[in-house]
């Protein structure tokens, strides 16, 4: 490759040379890039709640709940219900003196059963479709809580307005990871909690400049994807970009151009 520094042809050449052209390979390390280097940041937000079951997902569930309960033993608490039951039939039975008990606990199995009863009627689950899966708000995480969302920007592309995942161009210095966390930072700020997966890019996308500006050293971009995990959902501390969004895999399609969602689909698993 054009920008990189000749090591292996210096190994190969004769002792003799090696001074005399020690410069030259200088020179050629220092020689402009004719690829852009990009690193791009895949930023998930994980599913919230478990996926609806399937018809024979719940059969199965239902069949191995009958399995454990036919099979389980006793708990402590249904012990103690049987244990007062038996006590409670003696007591009709004239059989059973309460002295013969000092000591016992007033409060009944029978009661903490009413009770949680009781606590479990006023309990109401939260609803599986929000505010913002209604008013179809794809800026708000708080929707598809069964699914991973995925951070989509739009940036400028040349003369073009692209959605893409956030990146930025490679510094010299910089190793390609914090390329790509730096984007992450750019669009959302310092306060983010983000998980990122590995020192190793999962993916990349390389494509050659329009002829109108393409030239020998400036020939295309390569952009190296990451991947992050959110670890909060709080983003009231973030900068969030004006035009961003947080949409599932199977609504990239709405925003990413064929190529580029091909090579993001092949690193994306969403189960």
């Amino acid at each position: 490759m054009a920008g990189h520094c000749g090591a292996r042809a210096m190994a190969a050449a004769p002792l003799g040379l090696r001074a005399a052209g020690s410069a030259r390979w200088v020179c050629s390390a220092a020689a402009p890039r004719p690829w852009k280097l990009f690193g791009a940041m895949c930023l998930l937000r994980l599913p919230r709640i478990t996926q609806p079951l399937e018809k024979e997902e719940e059969e199965v569930a239902a069949l191995m709940e009958q399995i454990e309960l036919e099979r389980s033993h006793y708990s402590d608490h249904e012990m103690r219900k049987l244990e007062e039951e038996e006590q409670l039939k003696k007591k009709m039975e004239s059989l059973y003196d309460e002295d013969e008990a000092p000591g016992k606990t007033v409060i009944m199995v029978q009661d903490l059963e009413e009770k949680w009863e009781q606590k479990f009627l006023r309990f109401k689950a939260a609803p599986r479709i929000t505010d913002a899966d209604k008013s179809n708000d794809r800026t708000s995480l708080n929707r598809k809580l069964d699914s991973n969302l995925m951070l989509l920007v739009k940036q400028k592309i040349g003369n073009q307005e692209l959605w893409l995942l956030p990146q930025v161009e490679w510094q010299p210095g910089e190793t390609l990871r914090s390329t790509a966390e730096r984007a992450m930072a750019m669009f959302l700020g310092d306060h983010i909690q983000a998980k990122v997966l590995g020192n190793a890019p999962f993916g990349i996308y390389k494509y050659k400049f329009p002829k109108a500006i393409r030239t020998e050293n400036n020939v295309g971009a390569k952009v190296f994807f990451f991947k992050a995990f959110l670890q909060s959902s709080d983003l009231s501390q973030a900068k969030l970009k004006a035009d961003h969004l947080w949409v599932t895999k199977k609504e990239l399609g709405d925003y990413l151009q064929s190529e580029y969602l091909k090579k993001v689909n092949r690193f994306l698993l969403d189960l």
